[in-house]
């Protein structure tokens, strides 16, 4: 039998993992926390002396309510405006050594994007089996599915996941000084260099969700997006601060116009070339960054890393 002092403790020693699995399961910090909010009643709620271990029950009952939850946002999403990002995380200035290792991998803007593909089971049975570590058995106890089947889910999913990886590993050094070039590049509207940072078939996905001018379809090709970026630097640069920031665990950029949170942008890097974008630009999903304005500080001569 648990006292209310000890659920509480058991709780806190496990919020991390457990958040770790909402927000991966539906991209947004507000429904991740209404997710633990509600797993957090149903544990005062349950009779202790029939739980034997409290993580795995409460792993359980985090990832049933984030599928049934996603079953719902899927069909939401097919009405949403233009391409859905999930929205940029903040991890506090000072993580925990656990939040630290639930929250340190997998957790890219790119990765999300892929288990999109997933349906919410297929995405719950891949997650917890790969990047949580969860035992075939138990996943298949969490899912409601047998063993064989749980295997065959993930399976699947990983197929649909599976992309090609860069042929060389970009050190973070000179990913920090790649993303300074192509923030100085389309800050002063400078297509030419633009293209060179590119690779061939370079995309971006930019998610205005409706409220904010983005565009409403993925941008396709280094020569096109070159071209649109640096119009956009020519015409707002004088107006835009760029700051160099981690965004779920990857570095990337915060983008502030006329001192206000305008966008946060993540890259993937293949071979030393830029080869996608994820710009979140959708106000809803960066209200977290409102609170850092003074951010824009970090930024050279109040100019993008000039």
């Amino acid at each position: 039998m648990f006292s209310d002092e000890q659920k509480v403790e058991i709780f806190k020693r496990h919020r991390a993992r457990l958040f770790g699995i909402a927000y991966r399961m539906l991209g947004t910090h507000a429904e991740s926390e209404d997710i633990l909010q509600e797993a957090y009643i149903k544990w005062h709620q349950a009779d202790a002396e029939s739980i034997e271990t409290p993580e795995a029950w409460l792993v359980t009952v985090v990832t049933r309510l984030s599928i049934d939850r996603l079953r719902k946002a899927s069909s939401e999403r097919e009405t949403y405006i233009g391409p859905w990002l999930p929205e940029p995380l903040i991890v506090s200035g000072a993580p925990s050594p656990e939040e630290e290792v639930e929250l340190a991998s997998n957790l890219s803007l790119a990765f999300m994007v892929l288990l999109e593909r997933l349906s919410p089971i297929e995405r719950a049975a891949f997650l917890l089996h790969d990047i949580f570590d969860c035992a075939y058995a138990d996943v298949a106890r969490i899912v409601g599915k047998t063993e064989t089947a749980s295997r065959q889910l993930i399976h699947r999913a990983r197929e649909r996941v599976r992309t090609d990886k860069p042929r060389f590993e970009t050190s973070e050094k000179e990913r920090a000084k790649l993303i300074k070039k192509f923030s100085a590049a389309a800050y002063a509207g400078d297509e030419k260099t633009l293209l060179a940072l590119f690779s061939d078939e370079v995309s971006m996905m930019s998610d205005g969700g409706g409220k904010v001018m983005a565009a409403r379809k993925i941008v396709h090709g280094k020569n096109k997006l070159a071209h649109a970026l640096a119009m956009f630097g020519a015409k707002a640069g004088a107006a835009l601060t760029n700051v160099l920031y981690t965004i779920n665990g990857e570095l990337g950029i915060l983008t502030f116009y006329e001192g206000k949170i305008f966008s946060a942008t993540t890259f993937e890097v293949e071979d030393g070339k830029i080869s996608a974008l994820y710009r979140v630009m959708n106000p809803d999903k960066l209200k977290a960054f409102e609170e850092f304005d003074n951010l824009q500080d970090l930024a050279v001569n109040e100019k993008p890393f000039s």
